[in-house]
């Protein structure tokens, strides 16, 4: 057989998985296409893969075999069993020093297994977000490399050619050890639920509370794009609204009921392990959950009674300016907690992560980017938060972030009670500001939780200035004085 000559493969010839392949062909990468249904292979190389340098492989030991050393295989298959089939399959065919890269939306528990089993095997393994969609894979994705740290200086060259750019920045880097990667594109996907639950929100007071008619909507985000709220989700959100078929808008004849994919719930159950108040998160998760009952809404909505008016009454204009910072505000409060996220278990795991570069990451190519570089100041700023302070505990303690939230909380205000009186849910909206408030209140109401917790439990609590010091009252002069073992609430 002739010399190896593809400098990577890839399994998996889903769009993202061909997107993908054609993307590194641009760049002038070799790459041999490889799928469990073969026949995929050479519909692939005979339609969209044709006049290029993509090689074809009906095996995977003829795929091992085109590959150069070290080799490098990347999985674009469905997370879960499938990913650990194919790793099994590998393995017996790879030597030490090859790699394997999973691109999936793997869970990072399962990155962290696999990293470190194959490393005792000699082999590389790689788990790394990928984010864009199929547009993304074709001309250039968010990519968020982790895992075996060894394997960054092979594929550093293909992921930071084939990643989007801004500013001239590649969307790409190294983010950590083992699950890290995965780890980040998970948070990024929660950033991404609660986005756009919050747009979703918005898009809900403006129809049913402000009446605006599909094309006014449309219009209203337009101009959003134009400024802070510049993103491709608000853009997209624009083009839905106005969208048109011979029916009328496409829009109002879409079952409210939402579907995902996990993602979201795996944020939020992190959150919970970790113990960070991820809420806003969360909220968008449980939105996603209730928006699928849509049999029992149905059947709600004909008993149970909401607010005699539902129209607002003032200034719509005014109206929505505050609409627009209490969005603003709301999505800084998401990332603040995503990034709370992120600490937390870079603190568990002993990844060093670089929020600042990850900000960078998310700011070309993937799904919650922004369109117009010249208004990408929002991710800029986070990344100049952290350059300023690395040792930032929150985004909204920034000088920056301090002062648009100083701005704009009275919006997020309004918009929150004027829902609440129309009977409009902002279970995101409403989050967002609930969080402000207790993050910036000095004394919460936590002494009487602990107090009702040692009453019934022997739990203990701490005294003001005498802090690490647990002790128990017998609060009714029944009980005894031993306590509970002490543990976090």
């Amino acid at each position: 057989m002739s010399q190896p000559t593809a400098d990577i493969a890839l399994i998996g010839l889903a769009v993202m998985g061909q997107n993908l392949i054609l993307n590194m062909n641009d760049h002038d990468f070799v790459v041999c296409a490889y799928n469990r249904t073969t026949e995929k292979v050479q519909d692939f190389l005979e339609n969209e893969a044709k006049n290029t340098n993509v090689i074809g492989a009906f095996s995977l030991k003829e795929m091992i075999l085109n590959l150069k050393t070290p080799r490098k295989v990347m999985l674009l298959v469905k997370a879960g069993s499938a990913v650990d089939a194919f790793i099994d399959q590998l393995v017996p065919l790879l030597a030490p020093g090859d790699i394997i890269i999973d691109g999936g939306n793997s869970e990072y528990q399962d990155t962290e297994r696999r990293t470190k089993d194959l490393e005792k095997k000699g082999i590389l393994f790689v788990g790394s977000g990928v984010s864009g969609g199929e547009d993304g894979a074709r001309y250039g994705p968010s990519l968020m490399p982790g895992g075996n740290s060894k394997a960054w200086p092979h594929i550093k060259q293909i992921f930071q050619s084939i990643c989007a750019k801004a500013d001239g920045e590649p969307c790409c880097d190294w983010v950590g050890e083992n699950g890290a990667g995965h780890f980040v594109k998970m948070v990024h996907n929660g950033i991404e639920y609660g986005d756009m639950q919050l747009i979703s929100e918005a898009y809900h007071i403006m129809r049913n509370g402000l009446q605006l008619n599909p094309e006014e909507m449309s219009k209203v985000f337009d101009e959003w794009n134009k400024g802070e709220l510049d993103s491709f989700l608000i853009e997209i959100t624009r083009d839905i609204l106005k969208y048109k078929d011979k029916k009328g808008y496409l829009l109002e004849r879409i079952r409210d009921a939402a579907g995902q994919k996990g993602t979201g719930k795996w944020t939020a159950i992190a959150a919970l392990e970790y113990g960070i108040p991820v809420t806003l998160i969360g909220e968008s998760v449980f939105a996603r959950c209730l928006s699928s009952l849509k049999d029992e809404r149905l059947e709600a909505s004909k008993v149970l009674d909401g607010p005699p008016d539902t129209l607002y009454q003032g200034d719509k204009k005014q109206f929505l300016e505050h609409l627009r910072k209490a969005l603003y505000a709301s999505k800084i409060i998401s990332y603040a907690q995503g990034f709370m996220l992120l600490r937390e278990a870079a603190k568990v795991h002993n990844w060093n992560l670089n929020y600042g570069g990850i900000a960078l990451m998310w700011r070309g190519g993937c799904i919650i980017r922004s369109i117009n570089i010249c208004y990408s100041a929002f991710l800029k700023n986070i990344k100049l938060a952290f350059d300023k302070n690395p040792k930032l505990h929150n985004l909204l303690l920034d000088d920056f972030f301090a002062k648009a939230m100083k701005e704009c909380q009275n919006s997020i205000r309004v918009v929150v009670s004027n829902a609440v009186a129309l009977g409009i849910p902002t279970p995101a909206l409403s989050t967002a500001l609930a969080f402000y408030d207790g993050y910036r209140t000095a004394q919460l109401p936590a002494n009487l939780l602990q107090a009702q917790r040692d009453y019934f439990g022997a739990h203990t609590y701490e005294m003001i200035g005498q802090e690490g010091q647990f002790v128990h009252t017998n609060w009714t002069g029944r009980g005894g004085n031993v306590s509970a073992s002490t543990y976090d609430a």
